[in-house]
């Protein structure tokens, strides 16, 4: 039936789009890539075109203040995430309140998150920093998940003698795969997953200026296993709650971007019925480009991620798991360089290397096949080609 529902949407969506009150853009993006020492793209480590994103989105303006807003996308990024299509988001635009000082705008269906600084453009490949983000807050792994969710979302914008002020909130879920299972679990996992809700507030600010946006941004959010009749887990759940805290800068040939992340699990059950875990993970990043020329430009980036901040080795995970866990798995750093080069106002081609140490956001940890592919020290680059339209 669901699907049913968002076939129903996009045949509505298309049969609109020859309208005046339409406007739709589109983007095609062909890579190349390969990760060394880890199995973060591919199961090996050949040099692969598995770099491939199609997509395109579209408004439709009924009125003054109402429009519908969607974006379909196929997509290949390796065993990151699910290969194919998806709908990304579908949702009705309401312009609730709009004046000289305030705005605010109603998202109700498939909303997209606004949360975090790169949130709302991580699914367009040009509006992207890197074709990997930093990790530490933008777990490929749940890029799906992270991306949107079914639900409301509301924004408010208020223009003060101190700036321009910027509030988000969110309440909603997202579905979580088999595949997205097996990811997290392993292949041995043959029960379904289930995001009960996820909850998600956050505010930013601007001086007039606008070379400054400063922000912080809450999430709270459930998640259930129900195990097969033959399963190697059993039932359970996981709560989470992040904390990101979010600074970026702007000049004539600087941008300089960073956020850091406080991350609090609590899991129950899943191993046995009187398991429970509680961890408080934290990490970030820091990134700068430099307008090296008009279309020529560089960027440097820092991101750490420690699983749990009281085990920032990774000495007590080796040591709770019986020596089956290395101990570099508690945590992930990695040093990424980039260069882009805008060939003309809508072809783009970047290239980036990654070196990282650890392997605290390699999907499927409690995987045997996960732990036996991935080194201490691995790196992967890529070089992506790009249009928009």
């Amino acid at each position: 039936m669901k699907k049913l529902i968002i076939f129903a949407l996009m045949v509505l969506f298309a049969s609109v789009a020859a309208a005046q009150q339409t406007s739709w853009h589109g983007y095609v993006s062909q890579g190349v890539t390969q990760s060394s020492g880890s199995h973060f793209v591919t199961d090996n480590e050949a040099i692969t075109t598995e770099l491939t994103e199609l997509g395109i989105n579209g408004r439709y303006q009924f009125n003054s203040s109402l429009a519908l807003v969607g974006q379909f996308v196929y997509l290949d990024g390796g065993n990151r995430y699910e290969q194919g299509s998806r709908l990304d988001y579908l949702f009705l635009d309401w312009a609730v309140l709009e004046n000289d000082v305030m705005s605010s705008h109603l998202h109700v269906g498939r909303y997209k998150n606004h949360h975090w600084l790169y949130s709302a453009t991580r699914d367009v490949p040009h509006t992207r920093e890197t074709a990997i983000l930093p990790q530490s807050v933008y777990f490929d792994s749940f890029r799906d998940i992270a991306l949107g969710s079914d639900g409301v979302f509301l924004q408010s914008e208020y223009r003060s003698g101190v700036g321009q002020w910027q509030f988000n909130w969110s309440l909603g879920r997202s579905d979580v795969s088999e595949e997205q299972t097996k990811a997290f679990l392993g292949p041995l996992a043959n029960g379904s997953s289930k995001q009960d809700y996820v909850h998600q507030v956050s505010l930013y600010w601007q001086p007039d200026s606008l070379n400054w946006r400063l922000g912080v941004s809450y999430l709270a959010s459930d998640f259930y296993y129900e195990a097969a009749p033959v399963d190697s887990f059993i039932d359970g759940s996981t709560q989470i709650e992040r904390l990101v805290l979010s600074l970026q800068y702007f000049s004539e040939k600087w941008e300089l971007s960073a956020e850091l992340l406080q991350e609090r699990r609590e899991n129950r059950g899943g191993i046995s019925p009187t398991f429970r875990q509680e961890r408080a993970g934290e990490g970030g990043y820091v990134q700068g480009r430099y307008l090296l020329s008009s279309s020529l430009s560089s960027l440097l980036r820092l991101d750490f991620y420690d699983v749990d901040k009281n085990d920032p080795d990774g000495h007590k995970l080796n040591h709770a798991t019986g020596g089956r866990v290395p101990a570099y798995f508690g945590y992930m750093d990695t040093t990424a360089v980039g260069l882009r080069w805008d060939i003309t106002s809508n072809w783009r081609l970047q290239g980036e290397h990654h070196w990282v140490e650890g392997g605290g956001r390699i999907q499927g940890v409690v995987d045997p096949s996960t732990i036996n592919s991935t080194e201490k020290y691995w790196r992967m680059w890529s070089i992506q080609l790009m249009h928009w339209f």
